[in-house]
């Protein structure tokens, strides 16, 4: 049995043997190698710290070689670097790699695992992923033979000299800096870098281990930063922490965490007119300042979106509220937590104070993404009947002055938003909220609450 439900917005993602199997896998890799073949048919295949993660790499590798690909494996990485591999040639190949695949199962419980594919630089995701999935439901009874073949390329080691040689100026810089690896891969790179930039750090939880033993990694739940948040109540001035893969940062001062959308205004305020693409979940705070000396532009949820988005607008940077930073400016245009780090010490180098700068900017009230639970089946239903109610809202609710629905519907009121948002990758509805204060971000949270009861009892 196989699940249409493993082929999600942005990835492929499911349990591991229940879902992610070795029938399924093969047959992943046999037709998205199908795929490959026809772009020059060399992919670079790169895994998390979770045990499972070689095994899926085996049966990922049976049905690519099936498929006729040249199977390049980097090893335990991070996403970073498996994304660094369709910008570098690798040393011991004549060809090109025309795609690459990050076997990871992110911040998900340790059971999960995934694949986050790039075709030809772009993300592969949204509807050519639902169509691949179509199409290995409609062959779910074909037999792959084991084949493991595989090339070893070192695109890690490639990856360090990379951000050493980019970041030769911080070498010996000044300030006391605390790490949060989380058992993830971050701790593959992060350590090599710091370490060959002289750099003054403490680094927690660097040694991968797929079963997090000392907390989850996911840096947007505050009670996984408790490590490195007490660590900062000590001599430490600055941390950051990062998820599974390598892919989201936290950034924490001692006063401050610094969500992405705070972070593009921090490092936009460097640039020269700047680009910057941000998500629906964005602070307002975050579209006004940038306007100010470049354009914000507000874009769907999801790291493939915001990549295909840069691209499109030739920005210079985007970021999620999540910790997903993504730079064009001196670099690729994917995201990528480590090279986050190095440009917010870079900041702290050419002077900024980030709590200062912070200080500064107006204040409004957000709260955290809260999530409504539902079904895959239910939550989308719920958002159609939400956009029917909201164009002729009870007497009560707070008037509107306009609705966005690029990605959801964030409803725009005169003193905040409100957004209501089915997540993609899992059975809930995302919500945030806003205003000039926090009654009033309150009221809109329990308004917009009313009307999804209401949607939900349409269905």
């Amino acid at each position: 049995m196989i699940e249409q439900s493993i082929f999600r917005e942005y990835d492929i993602r499911g349990i591991f043997e229940s879902e992610l199997n070795e029938q399924s896998v093969k047959l992943i890799g046999y037709f998205l190698g199908l795929k490959i073949k026809k772009l020059g048919g060399v992919v670079a295949i790169g895994y998390d710290a979770r045990t499972h993660s070689p095994i899926l790499r085996d049966y990922l590798a049976s049905g690519l070689n099936k498929a006729g690909c040249m199977v390049l494996d980097m090893g335990m990485v991070a996403t970073p670097v498996n994304y660094f591999a369709n910008f570098v040639q690798p040393k011991n190949i004549n060809e090109s790699v025309n795609a690459t695949i990050m076997i990871t199962g992110s911040h998900n419980p340790s059971e999960y695992n995934g694949f986050k594919i790039t075709l030809d630089k772009l993300p592969f995701f949204g509807n050519d992923i639902y169509a691949l999935g179509d199409e290995i439901i409609s062959n779910k009874k074909m037999i792959i033979e084991d084949n493991h073949t595989t090339m070893l390329i070192d695109t890690k080691n490639d990856y360090i000299n990379f951000i050493i040689e980019h970041f030769a100026h911080l070498k010996g810089m000044d300030k006391k800096i605390i790490l949060d690896c989380g058992n993830g891969v971050a701790g593959t790179v992060i350590t090599e870098i710091f370490d060959a930039l002289k750099l003054n750090y403490k680094a927690l939880f660097v040694e991968p281990d797929g079963t997090f033993p000392n907390h989850h990694p996911d840096p947007t739940e505050e009670h996984n930063l408790v490590d490195i948040k007490r660590e900062l109540e000590g001599d430490f001035e600055i941390g950051f922490a990062y998820d599974g893969d390598a892919d989201r940062i936290a950034v924490l001062t001692k006063k401050h965490n610094i969500k992405g959308d705070i972070l593009a205004i921090l490092f936009s305020s460097q640039m020269k007119n700047p680009t910057v693409i941000g998500e629906v979940k964005c602070s307002s705070i975050m579209y006004d300042m940038i306007n100010k000396h470049g354009k914000a532009i507000m874009y769907k949820t999801g790291h493939s979106n915001l990549k295909v988005k840069m691209k499109e607008e030739n920005a210079h940077l985007a970021c999620e509220v999540s910790g997903h930073v993504f730079f064009s400016d001196r670099y690729f245009g994917f995201d990528d937590a480590i090279y986050a780090t190095l440009r917010v010490l870079e900041l702290i180098k050419n002077g900024m104070n980030l709590d200062s700068e912070i200080e500064k900017l107006p204040v409004l009230f957000s709260t955290e993404e809260i999530k409504v639970k539902t079904t895959e089946s239910e939550k989308f239903e719920i958002m159609k009947n939400l956009k029917i109610l909201l164009q002729n809202p009870p007497h009560d609710f707070p008037t509107i002055q306009s609705i966005i629905d690029v990605d959801g519907v964030r409803v725009n009121f005169e003193n905040g938003w409100g957004l209501v948002r089915a997540s993609n990758t899992t059975p809930v509805l995302v919500t945030r909220f806003e205003s000039t204060a926090p009654d009033t971000a309150k009221l809109y949270e329990e308004k917009l609450n009313e009307l999804i009861i209401k949607a939900k009892d349409m269905i």
